[in-house]
């Protein structure tokens, strides 16, 4: 099996959504428990992360760049969740993830980052697992032991225009 190029995809996507989309990706210290950051017009990344990771978060926080920005209520569903959260506001949360994620796939498949789809999709599946967990218990756990062993294949959503606006970065709610 080829290894993935996870450095190399990063840099692509990096300058893609710097060029297309006037998105800027931040390299910093993100403070724990979030590894990634977004507010709308920037993509900000913990420098403590391996590329793969890195990867992920850069295709799955241009997802929800893309909802804040032409979905006002999508700004507001990470905002608002609390654990422990209610089980009938998980059909939402899960649509504005699975949407986010339609969204970062449209991207990678438009800088020839065509490949992944398959672990795009089960790092999405485990995302997600991760989320559910913690919004029902507020309980932490090990990322990776949500990680999925069949799972559907994501649909990429072609992205609308959009022009990126800033809001404010997500660690002022508790989406993680």
């Amino acid at each position: 099996m080829t290894e993935i190029p996870f450095p190399e995809y990063c840099r692509t996507v990096e300058q893609f959504l710097a060029a297309k989309y006037g998105i800027g990706v931040v390299t910093r210290d993100i403070p724990d428990p979030l590894t990634g950051d977004l507010d709308g017009r920037e993509i900000h990344v913990d420098y403590s992360l391996g590329a793969e990771e890195r990867l992920f978060l850069l295709a799955h926080l241009f997802g929800h760049t893309v909802q804040w920005n032409v979905n006002p209520q999508a700004f507001e569903i990470g905002r608002q969740v609390h654990p422990p959260v209610q089980e009938d506001l998980f059909p939402a949360i899960l649509a504005y993830e699975e949407e986010a994620a339609e969204y970062g796939l449209f991207m990678l498949h438009e800088t020839s980052v065509t490949s992944l789809d398959q672990w795009f999709s089960a790092y999405t599946a485990c995302d997600q697992q991760y989320l559910l967990h913690y919004y029902r218990t507020g309980e932490r756990r090990t990322f990776k032991t949500f990680w999925p062993t069949v799972v559907a294949l994501i649909q990429p959503k072609p992205v609308p225009a959009f022009t990126p606006t800033r809001r404010s970065f997500r660690m002022d709610g508790v989406v993680i």
